[in-house]
């Protein structure tokens, strides 16, 4: 049955996350994210959770992260600036803890504070991590409202199966884009996970920690008992080699190594036949789609591609492009961070070129076509 409503992209998370049994959301107001903030301060007593204001995004990661240890859904939105002060506890939540949040990034202008309007330039720190260590998120890069509904189910869902972080990349002109969306239905208590892993009290049973390296976390986790002390430094101790840092971060490899095979993913249009590719995410995608459909309509052979999640990034789907596509066209809000992963993807096989803009500006339809063509030797 069908739940529509007419919401911007910020509220329409909010209330995405709610019928996905977040039931803790903790934020510190910054624009152009605060609405994400308000919605939940209105509506999770609704859903019998807890919304919080903490004094600092420090201390905000630090309140998911007890949460999320707990075994509640747990998010937070902010931007750019925000997101750059929960580094150091997000590296712990993905690298050590392995705990599932979501954190919506609404990003805006940088370097710095820079200005309120929309941006993509905050693609590496999504997606390289701006923590101590070798950790990753999944990054998921909505285009329309509808799919920010779905994605932040998605993300809810992928988050608990990994035990990951997922960032979910909205900026500021999706985020205050109002369209009718439908929000689906509550999930049931039999589509939960269940949490074993979860520090929710130990009576009846020995007690279970979360953050211990180097352990499957099993039913009976033995914690700095004796000589079974967690080794964080990794050093090589007769009979520990299986409790190393190092031997921790070797099962946290084949982790990304499976999601990377198993959870890329990207839209695809006019690629069979295309001599253009145009690879572009979120909205930049949405905004450069007429373009496309006008270069087209003139016979010009150009598609798009447009990754739906930024790690794992479709590197695949790339190569396998670049083998009947000479060119690619990376169209992005940024000085050329995804051109970066565009190239890594096609290693060699194709030129690629970019077209950015900066500073609050976006790529518009009668902006991009002129690049098409002369691409195509058509202009």
């Amino acid at each position: 049955m069908a739940n529509t409503q007419f919401l911007n992209c910020n509220r329409a998370i909010v209330e995405a996350a709610l019928l996905s049994d977040c039931r803790f959301f903790a934020g510190y107001p910054l624009t152009p994210a605060t609405e994400c903030l308000e919605q939940a301060s209105h509506r999770m007593a609704d859903f019998g959770g807890v919304y919080l204001q903490g004094e600092s995004e420090v201390s905000i990661i630090n309140m998911l992260n007890g949460a999320a240890a707990a075994g509640f859904r747990c998010m937070t939105a902010t931007s750019g600036t925000g997101l750059a002060l929960m580094q150091e506890g997000l590296s712990h939540m993905a690298g050590i803890a392995e705990v599932p949040v979501v954190i919506v990034n609404v990003m805006r202008g940088g370097p710095g504070f820079a200005n309120l309007a929309p941006s993509q330039a905050d693609y590496f720190q999504a997606t390289r991590g701006g923590g101590a260590g070798d950790y990753r998120c999944l990054v998921f890069a909505p285009e329309t409202v509808q799919e920010a509904v779905d994605m932040t189910k998605q993300a809810f869902h992928l988050s608990d199966k990994y035990r990951a972080p997922a960032i979910i990349l909205s900026d500021q002109m999706l985020a205050e884009t109002s369209e009718a969306v439908d929000l689906g239905q509550p999930l049931s208590g039999d589509d939960l996970p269940e949490k074993w892993w979860a520090t929710t009290g130990c009576e009846g049973r020995e007690p279970i920690y979360s953050g211990r390296p180097g352990k499957d976390y099993g039913p009976h986790a033995q914690y700095l008992s004796g000589d079974l002390t967690m080794n964080l430094i990794g050093l090589e101790i007769p009979g520990r080699d299986e409790d190393t840092l190092e031997a921790h971060m070797l099962r946290l490899g084949e982790k990304y190594r499976l999601i990377e095979e198993n959870e890329a993913h990207a839209e695809t249009l006019y690629i069979d036949d295309a001599d253009l590719a145009v690879v572009a995410f979120g909205t930049s995608a949405r905004l450069i789609r007429p373009a496309i459909e006008a270069a087209r309509a003139d016979g010009l052979r150009v598609g798009l591609i447009r990754p739906t999640l930024l790690w794992p990034f479709p590197s695949k789907l790339l190569a396998e492009a670049a083998e009947g596509i000479a060119n690619f066209l990376v169209v992005e809000m940024s000085m050329g961070q995804m051109l970066e992963d565009v190239r890594l993807a096609v290693q060699g096989k194709a030129a690629v070129e970019l077209f950015s803009t900066l500073g609050g500006a976006i790529p518009r339809p009668e902006t991009v076509e002129p690049e098409i063509r002369r691409l195509l030797g058509a202009a």
